[in-house]
């Protein structure tokens, strides 16, 4: 996300409103099954086989397989921090479930509290305390049947003071990416900082001892330079190579296998090749993304079908690859000085997400906070907006969402 009010939406967290297992869950018992076909070779038995991680938990196998077969029919929505980030700060349920009466169907987290330097694992510490909030969100999100996501807003190797380049010298922007990779000068501090996601990921658990599935999306919105990982700052290759090493490193070295891994540039490229010019690989990578807001700034039905032309290059790669496509990051932030967009959810965006036959498994708005939002609750102006789109037919939120961390019988 490069919305400069990053760092403020972000040190705007408020006390975790810890959410339990809902009633509107426990009835349901519909589990996603479907044949396969020559253009769909997946099955429930084959799947590991198209996965990074070939040795992945069961549960893990199972929503790499559902999702793959929920975009066929329904487009889950999500929305990152929805249990602590709150419109002007409201606290209590998500806004999402203020509005619709129903939770999200995907919960977006981040590592950048979890890693961050100062957080010293004491009970006493503010970022320990995130991180403490953020796990709790996590299980609850699983135990509720919510697809768990995370970003990684990792700070700067050098002061770890920013994420930002604008942040950085010129010297440090030049030597930051490459100096965690093997061989670099920041290659252990980078394994230290991987080491912590490790410990964290394979402790999330359920309530029966199961690991809880994420996916994690590492370095994402590189084909722009507004993050120290940004294109400005690293060659193709050496895009592809920290990628991988984090992957690696993850899976082999530190042994956690609950994760899906998602590639996810922002909008910059309007052709398969220009996509793939970083990609580290198909044994790399389970989702294939894109994060898009400009295309959804005030650009209308014009904006809605380049947004639309993007993903179905995404939806094309998926299924020929047999991977999962998603919208990683969008929104259209609303403010008392910006007013928000007539019928942006249920025309524009969901036009993109539908037309032309293409399949997205997922969509993730960006966090609300005080002083504005992404997703309006039951009071802003464009909640029936909302509301309408969460009703269409190919979209769902949690209520809609059959069991995603079981395998068809």
């Amino acid at each position: 996300m490069k919305n400069p009010l990053f760092k403020i939406i972000y040190l705007s967290f408020s006390v975790l409103f810890l959410i339990g297992c809902s009633s509107e869950n426990e009835s349901k018992d519909e589990v996603i099954v479907d044949p396969p076909t020559q253009e769909d070779p997946l099955t429930a038995a084959n799947a590991a086989s198209y996965m990074v991680d070939a040795s992945a938990a069961k549960e893990t196998v199972a929503l790499f397989y559902n999702l793959k077969r929920l975009a066929k029919t329904k487009t889950a929505i999500g929305q990152q921090d929805a249990f602590n980030s709150f419109y002007q700060d409201a606290g209590g349920e998500s806004d999402i479930k203020k509005n619709t009466g129903f939770d999200p169907a995907v919960l977006g987290s981040d590592f950048m509290f979890i890693t961050d330097k100062n957080n010293n694992e004491q009970s006493n510490n503010w970022f320990y305390q995130q991180e403490q909030k953020i796990i709790s969100d996590v299980k609850a999100a699983y135990a509720k049947g919510i697809i768990n996501t995370f970003s990684w807003h990792l700070r700067e190797p050098n002061n770890e003071d920013s994420f930002y380049a604008a942040d950085m010298t010129a010297a440090q922007k030049s030597t930051a990416f490459r100096s965690i990779l093997p061989g670099g000068a920041n290659n252990e501090w980078y394994k230290k900082k991987l080491d912590k996601v490790a410990r964290v990921v394979s402790n999330l658990k359920g309530t029966n001892g199961e690991l809880i599935p994420i996916i994690f999306r590492p370095f994402h919105e590189f084909d722009g330079s507004w993050f120290w990982w940004g294109a400005d700052f690293c060659t193709p290759d050496e895009y592809k190579k920290a990628y991988q090493f984090t992957v690696d490193y993850l899976k082999n070295t530190k042994g956690v296998h609950n994760i899906l891994y998602a590639f996810s540039p922002d909008n910059s490229y309007t052709t398969e090749t220009a996509y793939l010019s970083r990609y580290p690989g198909d044994q790399y990578v389970d989702i294939i993304g894109m994060d898009n807001y400009g295309d959804f700034n005030n650009q209308g039905q014009t904006g809605a079908d380049k947004a639309n032309a993007k993903l179905k290059i995404l939806s094309d790669y998926a299924k020929a690859k047999v991977k999962i496509a998603a919208l990683t990051e969008t929104g259209y932030r609303v403010t008392t000085t910006t007013p928000a967009i007539t019928d942006w959810f249920s025309t524009l965006l969901y036009s993109a997400l539908t037309k032309n036959d293409i399949q997205i498994s997922y969509v993730m708005f960006w966090n609300n906070n005080k002083d504005g939002y992404y997703v309006p609750n039951s009071t802003a102006a464009n909640a029936a907006d909302f509301k309408t789109y969460s009703s269409k037919s190919k979209s769902t939120l949690v209520n809609g969402l059959p069991k995603m961390y079981e395998m068809p019988k």
